[in-house]
């Protein structure tokens, strides 16, 4: 039986991309938040410490991706059999999405913690920067279980329409964040270490919430019981077919800050990359609508989809661009506006405070990108929603691969522009594939609705 989450699915795609949106949004900005706090605790032990954690960042983004891709398979998955009105199909999919987040974790975590200070080196990271990002990573590497069922458990939550719970599993964990970050970076002495132990106890908050609901609680619209379980290769293939590229994105858009990092050390060393991971994490908070935005999209399509309905793809997608390009806007001048004032939560002591003239600089040319990007990415999560995730990751490479890093090492390095190259090679590497983007959805859909017939 259906319940008021997947009629919603199932109804007016505008309404049920606006309605799924806005809790995914604040459950995203909730998320992201994590990572202000923790840049604001984490200045207060000074650059190399900023510029240590920033070195980890990419690596942490592979991390957190796969947890979050996997998701999206877990997502797409759920809501195209919500469409299809095929609810033991749904229950299959919720339950063989657990099973593959568990044998992710542990693949992973094995992996990162014996890779991470070869790739730590490599990024540039040494002497102090390099201990201090040592200290943050191994905790998070440890704890890699927890973004992977926190993240994973809200996609399949998002699967069945239900973006409320999924919100409130976020707030129980940034609530516990924002508490245990002082605690254990400053009271305990712990430092970098201290902020990913805070996040890592927080996502085990978030985790434990969403798989009450799902174990034992059972009251959500899917079904999962493990005692019954059997294994069906071709429902665990509907989710990774999705959830591995989108895995994949996450890896995609690590290789770019890799070489984004590379490029800056090249160019303004510890000072350029504290900049950078200082402003990044304001560009990552700010992105966090738009992402939402795309969020909806896929779940909404995913349904659109099951149902053989190419009118009501056709219109998600429209609303979800327009949606992301009028909330992109928004965000841009809010940024460029309160530049300054945002830079000195990041920069605030006496070491630090050189870095905010470039932080602000960041923000100023960098954010620009953000209107279009709204509308390219709900064009990437559309194809993820369809199914279609190797499309996604394709627009993923030629968005921060081909046409971002070309950019920024062309206008950065090449050209001689030096800091200011590389910001503004972010927002037109990224504006302009975000277009194309946008472009080639349309073409997609069309075809779409012509076999489909509507």
């Amino acid at each position: 039986m259906a319940n008021k989450n997947v009629e919603l699915m199932r109804g007016a795609p505008e309404i049920a991309v606006k309605k799924l949106a806005i809790p995914i949004m604040i459950s995203m900005l909730l998320t992201a938040s994590y990572n202000i706090i923790d840049g604001i605790f984490v200045a207060g032990l000074g650059q190399a410490a900023i510029a240590g954690i920033g070195f980890v960042t990419p690596i942490f983004m592979i991390v957190n991706g796969v947890s979050v891709g996997l998701g999206n398979g877990a997502t797409s998955s759920i809501s195209r059999f919500v469409g299809a009105k095929n609810h033991e199909g749904a229950n299959k999919s919720a339950t063989h999405a657990l099973l593959i987040f568990l044998i992710a974790s542990i693949i992973l975590t094995i992996v990162f913690l014996f890779i991470q200070e070869p790739l730590l080196r490599t990024y540039g990271a040494s002497g102090q920067s390099l201990k201090e990002g040592l200290k943050y990573g191994t905790p998070l590497f440890l704890g890699l279980f927890t973004f992977m069922f926190a993240n994973g458990g809200s996609g399949i939550l998002r699967g069945e329409g239900d973006m409320k719970r999924a919100m409130y599993a976020v707030i129980v964990s940034v609530i516990l964040n924002t508490c245990l970050d002082p605690l254990f970076i400053y009271t305990l002495g712990l430092g970098s270490a201290g902020a990913s132990l805070a996040t890592i106890v927080s996502s085990i908050g978030s985790a434990t919430v969403i798989m009450y609901w799902i174990l034992i609680k059972k009251d959500t619209w899917v079904h999962v019981e493990l005692k019954n379980f059997k294994f069906d290769p071709k429902i665990a293939k509907d989710i990774l077919k999705v959830g591995i590229p989108a895995s994949m994105d996450m890896l995609m858009m690590s290789l770019a800050v890799s070489l984004y990092l590379i490029f800056i050390s090249t160019i303004g060393g510890e000072f350029g990359i504290a900049a950078f991971t200082s402003g990044q994490r304001l560009y990552l908070f700010a992105i966090m609508p738009l992402t939402s935005i795309g969020s909806a999209v896929a779940a909404v399509s995913g349904s659109a989809f099951g149902a053989r309905n190419g009118d009501y793809l056709s219109r998600t997608h429209i609303y979800g661009a327009k949606f992301g390009i009028a909330f992109g806007t928004v965000v841009t001048i809010i940024l460029v506006a309160f530049a300054p004032q945002l830079s000195t939560m990041f920069a605030y002591t006496p070491e630090t405070a050189p870095l905010v003239p470039e932080i602000t600089q960041f923000l100023r040319i960098a954010s620009l990108c953000l209107p279009l990007t709204g509308a390219g990415m709900c064009s990437s999560f559309l194809y993820q929603g369809i199914g279609k995730g190797t499309i996604s990751l394709a627009w993923t490479i030629i968005r921060e691969v081909i046409f971002t890093v070309t950019a920024t090492y062309t206008l950065g390095i090449a050209l001689g522009w030096g800091l200011i190259g590389i910001w503004a090679g972010l927002a037109i590497g990224r504006t302009l594939a975000s277009i194309l983007n946008f472009s080639f959805a349309r073409f997609t859909i069309k075809h779409i609705r012509e076999e489909f017939g509507t």
